[in-house]
């Protein structure tokens, strides 16, 4: 894969290499550290995903459904924002890098990158569902490896973030169960 699109700063500029933990400030040993960098930039990487299906879904909708619906997209892609932005200041304060880009995030993707093509609104809540239920396990594997580590502000952090994932899924669910959403055409 090519580089040649990355600017680069010089080395005199760089504070903090990607994929290396620094010492932290925060009392928690290096080797601890790294694993709950990984675990967290496995949880960012799923939430920029899902920030950008769940963003592109609001930007698309249409129908006489879309009305409610485009509200709540608009304000769960605000949340999955907000909650990614908690966790990358975060894996900065235990001396990691947290992800970015798109090599970044492809190296460390918990979920599949929805096609850039339109789908009706059914379709797009579904994958959107499948989205949060990919990041709430992980969310819960990242709680226990926290747990594990002692991290308890990090346990605090993913247990709000697993909240607000469980929250927009149910909500999800309750569009998905109201048959007047649209269906693709069927062929006869």
């Amino acid at each position: 894969m090519s580089e040649s699109h990355l600017r680069r700063p010089d080395d005199s500029e760089l504070r903090r290499e990607w994929n290396t933990i620094d010492e932290n400030e925060l009392g928690i040993p290096r080797a601890a550290a790294e694993r709950v960098v990984r675990a967290l930039n496995d949880a960012l990487s799923g939430l920029y995903i899902a920030f950008n299906q769940v963003r592109k879904h609001y930007w698309t909708l249409e129908g006489a459904e879309s009305g409610d619906v485009e509200g709540f997209l608009e304000d769960a892609a605000d949340r999955l924002a907000d909650l990614t932005d908690d966790l990358a200041i975060r894996v900065h304060a235990l001396g990691g890098v947290p992800v970015n880009g798109p090599m970044g995030i492809r190296q460390h993707a918990p979920l599949r990158i929805e096609a850039g093509d339109v789908y009706d609104v059914r379709s797009a809540l579904e994958n959107d569902l499948d989205a949060y239920a990919t990041l709430a396990v992980g969310f819960r594997e990242h709680i226990e490896t926290a747990i594990e580590l002692g991290d308890e502000t990090t346990v605090e952090l993913l247990r709000g973030g697993i909240r607000t994932i469980e929250e927009d899924a149910n909500r999800l669910e309750k569009y998905l169960a109201d048959d007047s959403l649209a269906t693709p055409a069927t062929e006869p």
